[in-house]
């Protein structure tokens, strides 16, 4: 018999069963439509993977199976998954690889095909390639698409001759056609008929998640002597916040009345997770740079906009270093960029001039801080993603970060923008964005300016515009990224 790892003390009644009740309970309801609210990593998909397996490869199954997963990726490790359960199962499986369903949209599928003849397609989340396809769906990351009710809107039709149609998802704010769908069930009758099932950290450790996860991991892995309430605040800690733990998972949707983005504007902004978003494209760069030191980031966003579009290209956070330290990084960008907005509030005003010293007054703009600033800075961001013409990464602390910001109404019907200052800053990404795509905007139309007085720009510093020197030495060549300590 196998020692048992770790120091779980929720023990499944069958430790030899593969499934934990809250997966089986999943894997057995044969609804026409189910919805899954659930943590992350707690082993929905590789479940469903294992379900869609058995449907598809019973003997006279009469449906294929197609699944949309949240980006190329996930639709190829779902096929990966059912290919392990079609060795484990010994069912006989062909993997077809990558199969163009779809040329004039040049959508494609990584498929699999069973001896019943019938098919598991698994796509990434363009809706459009469910167009027309007869047969059970699966959709996996429901929340996460950029449209999630055009998704279902155009899936649902086709299991009406047959098949289910199941939805899973952690939640991405209360707005989301997701959380929607789950309001419907609890509070609204149930029109649709959907079987809810939520199951939340705390549920799969109750149910034994622990114990099967130290059974998988290294012996000297440090979850290895967690208990559940150990591994509980373990996973709390890591998250970039707690309104994220609380979405991600314990399923309860983040609050979109109180944030000023909500989930779904910030999500539709994103590149996907595995594009390569710093490659330059030869359009004209912008700075925004806000400022900190020890208790906020001081935050570079680079963005280049090419059309009416602004691509996120380069973010920089620091924090607890010195200034010098901090232009050593920062100014072979800047040399780079048509214009630069900076933070001069506070201790920003020696960078701004410094930056104006450096880049000139024609390319460095000192922005203060006050409430009418920040409006005029914080509703071009949310006008820029509501037109789609933002990049930016896929990223958790940029996503919190740009989620800390609250619009509120003061007494005297003053609107004003804050944000909580947690330990990873002060909504500083949101503020260096809003600096940015500022930085873009008419130079004709400044907001705050502030100087300590008339600087000389780099053009009227002759041959030595090429070369920028701090108190520590450092030097740049103009244009490039290339910025090292002279000895």
């Amino acid at each position: 018999m196998t020692k048992r790892r770790g120091n779980a003390k929720c023990i499944p009644a069958n430790t030899a069963g593969i499934f934990l009740p809250f997966q089986s309970k999943w894997i057995t309801d044969n609804s026409r439509l189910k919805l899954m609210e659930k943590s992350r990593q707690i082993g929905l998909s590789w479940s469903t993977a294992y379900a869609a397996n058995e449907r598809t490869a019973a003997a006279g199954a009469k449906h294929d199976q197609w699944v949309s997963s949240r980006d190329d990726l996930q639709a190829r490790l779902f096929v990966e998954d059912c290919k392990m359960w079609a060795g484990i199962m010994n069912l006989a499986a062909k993997d077809l690889g990558e199969l163009v369903i779809d040329p004039k949209d040049r959508i494609s599928a990584y498929v699999l095909q069973f001896a019943s003849g019938k098919r598991i397609h698994s796509m990434s989340s363009n809706p459009d390639a469910q167009a027309g396809k007869r047969g059970g769906r699966i959709l996996d990351e429901f929340a996460l698409h950029p449209d999630p009710r055009k998704l279902w809107s155009i899936a649902y039709p086709g299991i009406t001759w047959g098949g289910n149609m199941e939805v899973i998802s952690t939640h991405r704010g209360s707005h989301n056609f997701f959380n929607q769908l789950v309001r419907e069930v609890r509070e609204n009758g149930n029109p649709k008929g959907i079987s809810l099932h939520r199951v939340t950290l705390q549920d799969a450790l109750d149910q034994g998640f622990l114990f099967k996860l130290q059974q998988m991991l290294p012996g000297d892995d440090e979850r290895q002597a967690m208990d559940e309430a150990a591994y509980f605040d373990f996973v709390r800690s890591g998250c970039a916040d707690e309104e994220s733990f609380q979405q991600e998972y314990m399923c309860n949707p983040a609050d979109d009345d109180v944030a000023f983005l909500e989930y779904d504007l910030i999500a539709s902004s994103e590149y996907p997770s595995h594009a390569d978003w710093k490659a330059l494209e030869g359009g004209r760069l912008y700075a925004g740079i806000d400022i900190g030191r020890k208790k906020d980031l001081t935050v570079l966003w680079i963005v280049e906009q090419l059309g009416d579009v602004f691509y996120t290209r380069h973010i920089e956070r620091m924090q607890n270093m010195r200034k010098s330290d901090q232009e050593a990084i920062m100014w072979p960008w800047l040399q780079r960029c048509d214009r630069i907005c900076i933070d001069a509030t506070g201790l920003g005003i020696g960078w701004a001039d410094d930056a104006q010293d450096y880049f000139g007054l024609n390319r460095v703009e000192a922005v203060t801080f006050t409430p009418k600033v920040k409006e005029a800075l914080a509703y071009p961001i949310r006008g820029a993603m509501e037109d789609r013409k933002l990049r930016i990464p896929h990223d958790p602390k940029i996503r919190s970060d740009l989620r800390q910001v609250t619009k509120q109404v003061t007494a005297a019907g003053n609107i004003r923008f804050a944000a909580e200052r947690t330990v990873d800053g002060h909504a500083d990404h949101f503020w260096a964005l809003g600096l940015a795509i500022h930085a873009a905007s008419q130079p004709s139309a400044p907001i705050d300016f502030q100087s300590t007085g008339r600087r000389q720009s780099l053009s009227a510093l002759g041959e030595n515009t090429t070369q920028i020197h701090t108190d520590k030495g450092f030097g740049i060549v103009s244009g490039s990224s290339d910025y090292r300590g002279y000895d």
